[in-house]
């Protein structure tokens, strides 16, 4: 979810652990001058093109992330949000490649969907693996659909080799509607409902025409109230762990030279609206000593923002009650970006009536997000009250950080190992282990159960852009790796 077009004083936050990590390999080993030099693989892998199911697990994986790509609500761009009719036009082609690969489907009643096989032992604790279906505004084609395709394929190999009843356990792999929070500003409604942690109210969130979320699911035949809401949270008992394979959104992997990372934790975040109301009049006939004007009161709010976020050590330390640990991860991670402003009535001549706008605030340190979050918004108030304007401050998302499972990053691991080994040959450097600064779904299904993650490297570390790019051999390693995770559990 790490936006590449941010506003001149946001950081992506994976990019800084991105440098950090870099910093740390440049010391114990050596890194050619270019990045380029790490993308090449033996030229000898040809040959092996059928043994490694190159067909399914390369050709027909990167073919279905462009077919997936044109599916979109706008003509010259890719937009898929939450229930939107390019949303269940892509849910329609990928439940047919579930269905392909083998897995009985279904959507659930927050339009998530679902492909599962039940293997040798269908009462067992289930393996779920998934990501979004849903894009940002102007999306690449593999934010999310890349976890998907890899898993589906992933799958159909097995069924192809008539090994898919072997499964030692169900595995299912899971769609979810939305992740990037873009129609209702209000993040993983798809996986937290399965997770069993999105509210009922989540319900009645509207987006900007004032249509609800549950006008939305209506709209598509999925008739959905609070009891069924309730009903989709999945039985922890019943689940063994959730695995998602996402892009690696940052410039890490290839500057390393690995198609892969292990993912060791997410940081948490907090998504705000701020909206300002003034006194809305006349541009040429209201004296600038009596106007109460939202638009400078916002623009004097952005700026704290930025102060606040650039020196979180000058504004809390005063109070004392923060460790060193706490304010050193603020120095170093903390981000803040105002993504979104508008304006009423938003025309030249006119002193606006109320400005509005969304603050994205992520840290790696949940205290340390806390003390920000309060210091912010105090001051924020002080700036309006000496303004003379209203300010509302509304928490839209809040979701605490995240630190992976061990047991399913070291099974991760070991399974980046064999398709790299496959792909490469015999490697001798450790896979790398990086944090996310950027949101997933695994950060809502780690309140139902252990995860784990996995990063695949993307040109340029840049996401959230058509310029956003996976090469076909590293979406088929990021395949290989999946099946061979799958086959530790046969």
């Amino acid at each position: 979810m790490t936006a590449t077009r941010i506003s001149h004083f946001s950081l992506s936050f994976d990019l800084f652990f991105s440098f950090s990590f870099l910093l740390s390999l440049l010391s114990t080993r050596s890194v050619a001058s270019s990045p380029s030099a790490f993308y090449l693989y033996p030229a000898d892998k040809e040959g092996k093109t059928s043994a490694l199911h190159s067909e399914i697990l390369r050709n027909e994986a990167v073919a279905r992330l462009n077919e997936l790509g044109k599916v979109s609500d706008a003509d010259g761009y890719l937009e898929r949000t939450f229930m939107s009719p390019a949303s269940v036009r892509a849910g329609i082609l990928i439940r047919e490649w579930m269905e392909d690969a083998g897995l009985r489907t279904w959507v659930d009643s927050m339009g998530n969907l679902h492909g599962r096989v039940g293997g040798i032992n269908s009462s067992a604790q289930a393996l779920l693996i998934g990501s979004h279906l849903d894009t940002v505004v102007d999306a690449g084609i593999f934010d999310g659909s890349l976890g998907i395709i890899s898993a589906i394929s992933a799958l159909k190999v097995l069924k192809s080799n008539g090994k898919l009843g072997e499964l030692k356990r169900p595995i299912e792999v899971i769609a979810f509607s939305d992740e990037e929070g873009v129609r209702f500003q209000s993040t993983f409604l798809g996986s937290a409902a399965v997770a069993g942690v999105l509210p009922v109210t989540a319900l009645k969130i509207s987006d900007k025409s004032g249509v609800t979320v549950q006008d939305s699911l209506r709209g598509n035949s999925i008739d959905i109230a609070e009891e069924s809401l309730l009903q989709l949270k999945y039985d922890p008992a019943s689940v063994w762990g959730y695995v998602e394979l996402h892009i690696e959104q940052g410039p890490v992997l290839e500057w390393v030279g690995f198609p892969l990372g292990v993912v060791k934790g997410i940081a948490g975040q907090t998504r705000m609206k701020v909206s300002v109301r003034g006194s809305q009049g006349h541009a040429g006939t209201v004296p600038m000593s009596m106007r109460r004007d939202p638009m400078a009161a916002a623009a004097e709010l952005i700026v704290l923002l930025e102060s606040l976020c650039k020196h979180p050590r000058d504004f809390l330390s005063d109070s004392g009650n923060y460790n060193e640990f706490t304010m050193e991860s603020l120095s170093t991670s903390l981000v803040c970006t105002v993504g979104e402003i508008s304006t009423w009535p938003s025309a030249s001549n006119v002193i606006p009536g109320q400005v509005t706008f969304t603050v994205d605030l992520r840290a790696i340190d949940d205290v340390g997000r806390e003390a920000v979050l309060y210091e912010l918004s105090n001051r924020m108030y002080q700036i309006c009250d000496r303004r003379s304007v209203s300010c509302i401050i509304e928490r839209k998302h809040d979701a605490n950080a995240v630190i992976c499972d061990p047991e399913l990053s070291s099974q991760l691991k070991s399974a980046s190992y064999t398709a790299l080994n496959k792909m490469m040959g015999e490697i001798q450097d450790e896979v790398p282990v990086l944090m996310s600064g950027a949101g997933h779904d695994a950060m809502a299904m780690s309140h139902l159960t252990k995860v784990g993650m996995l990063f695949v490297r993307c040109r340029g570390g840049i996401s959230h852009s058509p310029e956003e790019h996976v090469l076909d051999d590293d979406v088929w390693t990021a395949g290989l790796a999946i099946l061979a995770f799958l086959e530790t559990h046969m």
